[in-house]
């Protein structure tokens, strides 16, 4: 147990990822947050290949985990915040890895009994030498976040998938669920975890990295205007998802609910094990309208941190 005053929490941001400026703002804004509070001496970290190395300097009692993407989301970074046995937020080690890998989460989905976009993996040569399945639908690698490299293939691209090139070797080619962006906020851990409410997220086009994070990309709406039927299915899929995946903290389950088919028309896409913390995020914003500040989150996620997660 620290004999500090206050307790030193390391806040990672940045990273290797496709996703470091997103990370490097969600952590700014996690540290800032923090710092309201006299009970932390907060320590932004960008986190590089000498990781291992500044974290052993800075001797943080807890690392608040604010990187998005691969290396910080996957279960790496966890793994190493394991071997030198410091506490951190959000999920494991096994979970990270599981959920950042969008065919596994789908293989914990199928067995929960969950609804979810059929899919199927398959080289990428093989997405232009074949029709795998009927367009439209959505190409994406497996293990990215933030709809990083997710193309969406209709009638109207003419055969013209150039981006291919840019994709790893084998790629996730997904039916397209037409409708509505939905999204369900779930914290806590273990049989203390709960549900926030639904958003519905409006944008022109489809919801890609420009429409989360660049202001006025995309309209948010919550709760979202939506049948009560459906909203209790997103807290309940959501909910699951959570527990099922194992997810610790907080999680982000996203969905598409197609109106013409009602209830049979709502799928899950992916849970999101460390949701954004920026101005333009949903998860942070779910928490607010239900009575939970940026800092107040920060700080559910700070008590909930340990190892051996």
């Amino acid at each position: 147990m620290s004999s500090r005053a206050t307790q030193k929490v390391v806040v990672l941001m940045g990273g290797l990822s496709l996703e470091r400026d997103v990370s490097l703002l969600s952590g700014r804004c996690c540290a800032t947050a923090l710092r309201e509070k006299e009970e932390f001496e907060v320590v932004e970290l960008d986190a590089g290949l000498d990781l291992y190395e500044r974290l052993s300097v800075h001797n943080p009692d807890i690392v608040f985990n604010a990187l998005h993407g691969r290396w910080g989301e996957d279960g790496c970074v966890q793994g190493i915040l394991e071997w030198l046995r410091i506490p951190y937020t959000h999920s494991g080690v096994h979970t990270s890895a599981l959920a950042m890998n969008k065919e596994k989460t789908k293989l914990v989905y199928k067995r929960a009994d969950l609804p979810f976009a059929n899919s199927i993996m398959i080289h990428k040569d093989r997405v232009v030498a074949e029709n795998t399945i009927e367009r439209p639908y959505v190409v994406k690698p497996v293990n990215e976040g933030s709809s990083v490299g997710v193309h969406v293939v209709d009638n109207g691209s003419n055969g013209q998938l150039s981006f291919l090139k840019e994709m790893p070797e084998i790629v996730m080619v997904e039916e397209y669920v037409p409708g509505r962006e939905l999204t369900t906020t779930v914290i806590g851990s273990n049989e203390n975890s709960r549900p926030l409410l639904v958003t519905d997220i409006q944008t022109e086009g489809w919801y890609n990295y420009q429409a989360k994070y660049v202001k006025g990309g995309s309209r948010h709406y919550l709760p979202a205007d939506i049948p009560q039927k459906i909203n209790d299915l997103c807290l309940s899929y959501a909910l699951t998802a959570h527990r099922e995946l194992g997810c610790r903290g907080i999680s982000r389950s996203d969905f598409r609910w197609n109106e013409a088919k009602g209830e049979k028309g709502l799928v899950l896409l992916e849970t999101n094990t460390q949701p954004g913390m920026t101005p333009t995020s949903l998860a942070p914003e779910q928490a607010v309208f239900d009575g939970i500040s940026l800092s107040d989150l920060c700080v559910i996620l700070l008590k909930d941190a340990s190892c051996d997660r």
